[in-house]
């Protein structure tokens, strides 16, 4: 059995949003964000897609701790894929933030995966939601290039990594929330930036790039390439 989340106005859900959002969010981003609020609630007490720990802090823990890769994306950036996305963090929450983003959200788990793609159908986003397990050699379906990676939940092995580091465009990035430790990384990814989360304990985000030299995707937004 789940937990229930808070009761929250649209009034309140907005105001605590922004103070934890590093950037100002459109109308219709705050709208998207809400929906997905309610379904949420209205699935957590079945699913358990928030645990009791954080359900009481859910705008901090899981809104905040999504919205705050924002400043790691850049603005070109074009189709993203977020692994693990269980409850939608962080991918349906970037997805409403940016709306530009070709957003592909992977659960493994079937019931979760309904709950994303009816989520994402109530916030209006059109995110392809994928019901497959992460693993090397990777799963049909997935983008062939990809400007941004985010992990939020999940441990990825290093050859599921690399696979992933393989189809990154040239500036392309992986996110993954992590804690204190730094993940084993393949050689084809280095450490970019480590950004702080809110709270002041040990979870941050850490932003990794391909490694000058290695090959990456060529895709440059426009129809997918096929690498070798």
């Amino acid at each position: 059995m789940g937990v229930k989340l808070p009761d929250m106005s649209r009034a309140d859900f907005e105001r605590g949003v922004a103070a934890v959002s590093p950037q100002p969010l459109t109308v219709a981003a705050m709208s998207a964000l809400y929906a997905h609020y309610l379904e949420l609630a209205r699935w957590n007490e079945r699913l358990g897609l928030i645990g009791p720990g954080t359900a009481g802090e859910a705008l901090v823990r899981h809104y905040g701790e999504a919205l705050a890769a924002l400043p790691l994306i850049p603005v070109a950036a074009c189709r993203a894929v977020d692994l693990g996305s269980g409850a939608g963090f962080p991918g349906l929450v970037l997805a409403a933030a940016r709306p530009d983003l070709e957003m592909t959200l992977v659960e493994a788990r079937e019931k979760k995966w309904s709950f994303l793609v009816a989520a994402a159908r109530k916030a209006s986003l059109p995110c392809r939601c994928l019901n497959v397990r992460v693993a090397s050699p990777l799963p049909d379906g997935l983008p062939e290039s990809l400007d941004l990676v985010t992990v939020r939940a999940l441990r990825l092995e290093v050859d599921v990594l690399d696979a992933f580091a393989r189809r990154l465009t040239p500036g392309g990035s992986v996110l993954l929330w992590v804690g204190e430790r730094d993940p084993e990384l393949p050689s084809r990814l280095s450490p970019q930036t480590s950004l702080r989360l809110i709270g002041g304990d040990r979870r941050r985000i850490l932003q990794l790039h391909a490694v000058p030299g290695r090959p990456v995707s060529q895709h440059s937004g426009g129809p997918e390439t096929k690498l070798p």
